[in-house]
């Protein structure tokens, strides 16, 4: 599990100001080609229609400047193309310069569509770094100062004028500015939130697929080992039966017979581990809760901290479930059993209890507990959790020195969880004593695997009745 967490937090997972800006050039065509139909709709009604008197001639160039660009870009480049944030940056600037001009023409702020500014802003702040989002911003600010107070006079019916009070115009360049700004940097936070989960998730993604071989290997061994114990225990033990000699003929070529049957067991056995372990073979894909819960403490028990465990049937009579061993669960339970071994002072205790619905496991440790303005932030990435005990040591107190990394262990170990079908559940003690509490709940459908062998097995019996009778 340390390799997991190093893994993390050696910089796999980019920073979110890292992001590389890059933009799809297709994308911004068809935003171009729908922001001059909707120029070109508005001039031709405005004047054809409507009757009102604009330099007609000199809007429809603007407009065809900024069509005949997105023609030259849709030859030039191939639809896939995807742009480097200088250049999308110049786009966002080119659209901003062109809007500027036609409002120049048509009114300036006192046109309703002066808004339209907020468009190129917004794209930027979900695309582009805070740099270059905040470079056009600033050009947007620019334009929407100068056109408040210079500009040609807002087309009108003719033979009247419509003139605006100097403060209304003053108050709509106010509101423009303060959406401007207060739209880019909300669009720009939501989008830096969902840069940082989506890089966390792929490299949760990538650890886990590699998680996923190791430990399809582990249980190859442990099937391996558990699956041959009786046929080779069957070969021991008839082989000091010939040993010893004083046997028939016919009993000799008996054993003979069991000799060899237990041998080509053995070969089945073999042959049937060597598949792949994606093919899902029953004999180690299914553990039962308490050796899951084993396997999982099992790396963390060298620690200087006890472990406490139980099982607990809320149901008399209830079977002990058996756990498909998907490596979400072994590595989201390993990490909150983890976290819980780094920071107790002495004791972690891991209690299940299920009935014929629910699995609950509950992760206790006498630690100091979470602090009261992170814990509704746990779970999430980046997200410091808590002081850890010194130096690893028995009782020792808890220090500020050094802290959980940025929590990706908790987001690790609760995305994983999640993706199984679990309600992960982190908060402090509930019996006024220090130290964290996290508990995770299942639907018993979710991770219960179905019995993979018989009640009886009839092979088995005879091997055993053969060894009773050595």
């Amino acid at each position: 599990m340390h390799w997991l967490r190093r893994n993390f937090l050696a910089g796999r997972i980019a920073p979110a100001g890292d992001a590389s800006g890059r933009v799809r050039l297709q994308t911004l065509v068809i935003l171009r080609w729908l922001a001059i139909a909707g120029q070109l709709a508005a001039v031709l009604i405005a004047n054809l229609w409507m009757g009102f008197p604009l330099p007609l001639g000199l809007c429809l160039a603007v407009i065809a400047a900024s069509a005949w660009l997105n023609v030259f870009l849709t030859l030039r480049y191939r639809s896939t193309t995807r742009l480097p944030e200088w250049q999308a940056a110049v786009y966002f600037a080119i659209d901003l310069m062109q809007l500027a001009v036609l409002l120049f023409l048509t009114g300036g702020l006192q046109n309703p569509f002066a808004l339209l500014f907020m468009a190129p802003v917004t794209i930027s702040a979900t695309t582009l770094s805070l740099r270059s989002t905040g470079l056009l911003l600033a050009q947007a600010f620019v334009y929407v100062t100068l056109l408040a107070w210079f500009h040609m006079p807002l087309p009108w019916y003719p033979g009247e004028a419509l003139v605006l009070p100097p403060l209304f115009v003053t108050g709509h360049w106010i509101a423009l500015l303060l959406g401007l700004g207060f739209v880019a940097a909300y669009a720009w936070r939501i989008s830096q939130e969902s840069r940082r989960m989506s890089a966390a998730l792929s490299a949760t993604q990538a650890v886990l697929a590699r998680a996923q071989r190791l430990s399809a290997l582990d249980g190859l061994a442990a099937a391996a080992a558990h699956e041959l114990g009786t046929p080779l225990g069957t070969i021991s033990l008839v082989s000091k039966e010939l040993m010893r000699g004083g046997m028939s003929e016919a009993e000799m070529k008996e054993d003979l017979a069991l000799l060899n049957s237990q041998a080509e067991r053995c070969k089945e056995i073999l042959s049937r581990l060597s598949r792949r372990p994606e093919d899902g073979d029953a004999i180690y894909s299914r553990l039962p809760l308490k050796v899951l819960l084993d396997e999982v403490t099992r790396p963390h028990r060298d620690m200087d901290v006890g472990f406490r465990m139980e099982v607990v049937a809320e149901e008399e009579g209830a079977a002990e479930p058996e756990i498909w061993r998907r490596p979400e669960i072994l590595y989201g339970l390993g990490n909150f059993i983890e976290n819980a071994a780094d920071f107790a002072r002495t004791e972690v205790s891991i209690s299940a209890h299920h009935n014929r619905n629910r699995i609950v496991v509950t992760i206790v440790d006498d630690g100091p507990g979470f602090a009261p303005d992170v814990i509704e932030k746990l779970g999430e990435p980046y997200v410091t959790t808590r002081p850890r005990r010194s130096a690893g040591k028995r009782g020792a107190p808890a220090t500020d020195d050094a802290h959980e990394g940025m929590g990706l262990g908790f987001f690790i170990g609760k995305t994983l969880l999640e993706r199984t079908g679990a309600i992960v559940t982190i908060a402090n003690r509930r019996d006024a004593k220090p130290g964290a509490e996290v508990t995770i709940a299942w639907p018993r459908r979710a991770i219960e695997a179905e019995p993979a062998f018989p009640e009886s097995d009839p092979e088995g019996d005879r091997v055993a009745q053969a060894g009773a009778s050595a």
